[in-house]
């Protein structure tokens, strides 16, 4: 089940109010001297200062082991009798040093639980806490971004030792904690600008991705009129619960369900995205991993292309520019096409256009939002050029809608425009 952080605090609240308030009632029986509630609340904070305190410094330890590559400091604190939880450390530690980390911190945020049977199983000092990583990776993010995980720690002879790694994963954010490195053993391929993550058993595959998605970059910037340095990382694993939430929807081979980029925020990816947009990842479906190929990345690189922009663009831009590149790059190589696409949309999606697609239109029917996006793209940038309609993107992903009118037209006219362009 899900804990909200805000219900979880409230309830940490009403029990503090609660044990303050049996201690103004025993006061006014005779049971405790006056004052004894405020030496009670202070002492209580004085206590949970010195956890918060103890912890962090465990944590910074082991941020510093991952730099360092020291595998014992990184797993000092562990269980030594839990084998499971040891072999799950010592496989994240690997993974961490595999992916090459510029900077790398842990901070406790909110108190986890109570975590059904954690407190029964390792006593009363038994603490569960939601814990940011804060890390930026070489040649990928311009800035720190963070993910939230979730441990739990025991107290024993003066030290905190972690006990559990798992069982608060339901009180996390939904996809937020869901992290390549938390899984399977995995090798990371880098290429230029271009960092892919696979299964360690699918190197192959990796170096392979890495080719196309060098490719899919050089389109990209070939069509995008602004500066994008290329920088991306692609994830490319088997496991469905890599990033499983983002598959929730749609079925299929169709490209639009192939692949997608996840944008990441400069605050907490809890609830809502908070803070700028730093960057993206480009997550692959891990059902099409071995059948990626240029213009599917090159769509989804153009959202991260634009990512750091700002989030106001409409999704009709958003999208109808991400296929604009991807149709562009197909028609680069003279022996391909994108013709039968054009026919349907011009004799299927066109003549019942009556407004700029929305995301309800994105919901009910994607083929049609995502076909006339791009030709509305297509008749701006035959319009505009396509240096002016990057400047146009860049003005909506601020402004949104408003911003239109600097390419000299309302929605009412680009709608129009656009069902009597021929391309």
């Amino acid at each position: 089940m899900k804990h909200p952080k805000r219900l979880l605090a409230g309830v940490a609240a009403l029990a503090l109010a609660a044990s303050a308030s049996v201690v103004a009632v025993r006061v006014r029986h005779g049971d405790a001297p006056p004052g004894s509630t405020a030496a009670a609340v202070e002492a209580h904070a004085d206590q949970e200062a010195a956890r918060t305190r103890g912890i962090d410094a465990v944590l910074a330890r082991r941020a510093v082991a991952v730099l360092k590559g020291d595998l014992n400091g990184f797993l000092a604190p562990v269980d030594a009798k839990q084998t499971a939880l040891v072999a799950r450390q010592r496989l994240l530690f690997v993974n961490l040093r595999t992916f090459g980390f510029a900077s790398l911190k842990y901070v406790t945020a909110d108190a986890l639980g109570p975590v059904p049977g954690l407190v029964e199983k390792y006593g009363p000092t038994t603490y569960s806490t939601r814990v940011m990583m804060r890390y930026q990776l070489k040649g990928l993010d311009p800035r720190p971004v963070q993910t939230d995980l979730g441990y739990t720690f025991v107290q024993r002879r003066g030290a905190w030792v972690l006990v559990d790694d798992t069982s608060t994963d339901d009180y996390l954010s939904r996809d937020g904690h869901r992290q390549p490195w938390d899984f399977e053993p995995v090798a990371v391929v880098r290429r230029g600008t271009v960092v892919v993550v696979v299964d360690k058993r699918e190197a192959a595959l990796g170096t392979k991705v890495a080719q196309v998605a060098q490719r899919a970059v050089k389109s990209v910037q070939k069509h995008w009129k602004r500066p994008w340095n290329g920088a991306v990382l692609v994830v490319a694993m088997p496991d469905v619960q890599v990033l499983s939430t983002l598959w929730t929807t749609g079925t299929g081979e169709g490209w639009t369900i192939a692949a997608k980029a996840v944008t990441l925020y400069d605050g907490e990816q809890v609830g809502k995205p908070v803070g700028r947009p730093i960057g993206s990842r480009i997550v692959v479906n891990p059902a099409l991993r071995k059948k990626l190929d240029k213009d599917l990345l090159v769509h989804e690189m153009t959202h991260v292309a634009t990512a750091t922009l700002g989030q106001a663009a409409p999704i009709w831009m958003v999208e109808g520019l991400a296929e604009y590149v991807r149709c562009r790059s197909i028609e680069d190589d003279p022996h391909w096409s994108v013709d039968p696409y054009r026919k349907r949309v011009r004799t299927s999606y066109l003549p019942g256009l009556k407004s700029l697609p929305t995301n309800a239109t994105f919901q009910s029917d994607p083929n049609l939002a995502y076909g006339t996006s791009w030709w509305i793209v297509e008749y701006l940038a035959d319009h505009l050029g396509e240096r002016k309609l990057a400047a146009l993107y860049t003005a909506m992903s601020q402004k949104g809608d408003p911003a239109l009118k600097t390419a000299g037209l309302t929605p009412a006219q680009l709608v129009k425009a656009t069902k009597s362009f021929k391309g």
